[in-house]
């Protein structure tokens, strides 16, 4: 028990921020299957079409929960800068889903409601994973000289840049 609660404590601030990050980024996923949806099966845009356009205005939306919100503690480097960035890395995330969704579409022919959204949804998972690593690292970054109580505890310890503070937790955790 004791080790699980010093488990938690090294990880705390990183299981808050990923629950925040989670629950931004489930509306922006409601945004970008209902969207993508009603664009590609009652509108009738293409599939890849309907996913990018859906995925711009769950951008939006995501930009501004992540930005005020899940990392408003971090430093940040103004807004126009932290958009351009965001922005550039959630292109990439929306590649990765349109790979998936492509994949599914057209090199598979599996066409259907159900399929597509499978696809779909798998794409803006394994998208999210590396919004979640890249927003952390280029986006909004630890503030210079402060302990965010263990933001950095994927870091491995004595690795650069990591501070001595999350050096020394994680050394005490390893000796328990």
């Amino acid at each position: 028990m004791n080790s699980a609660l010093g488990l938690y404590e090294r990880f705390r601030h990183l299981i808050h921020e990923a629950l925040k990050f989670g629950l931004v980024g489930g509306i922006a996923f409601v945004v970008t299957e209902i969207g993508t949806n009603v664009l590609h099966f009652e509108t009738g845009l293409g599939p890849l079409t309907s996913i990018v356009i859906a995925s711009i205005v769950a951008t939006l939306v995501s930009y501004a929960g992540n930005r005020y919100w899940t990392f408003r503690n971090r430093e940040a480097g103004g807004v126009g800068r932290d958009y351009a960035i965001f922005f550039l890395l959630n292109a990439i995330g929306i590649l990765i889903q349109l790979a998936c969704e492509g994949f599914t579409y057209y090199a598979l022919g599996l066409t259907d409601k159900v399929s597509y959204n499978v696809a779909l949804a798998f794409g803006i998972g394994v998208g999210t994973l590396f919004r979640f690593w890249s927003y952390r690292k280029w986006v909004w970054r630890a503030r210079s000289g402060e302990s965010l109580e263990g933001h950095e505890a994927l870091e491995p310890a004595g690795a650069a840049g990591t501070p001595a503070s999350a050096q020394s937790r994680a050394a005490h955790v390893d000796e328990a």
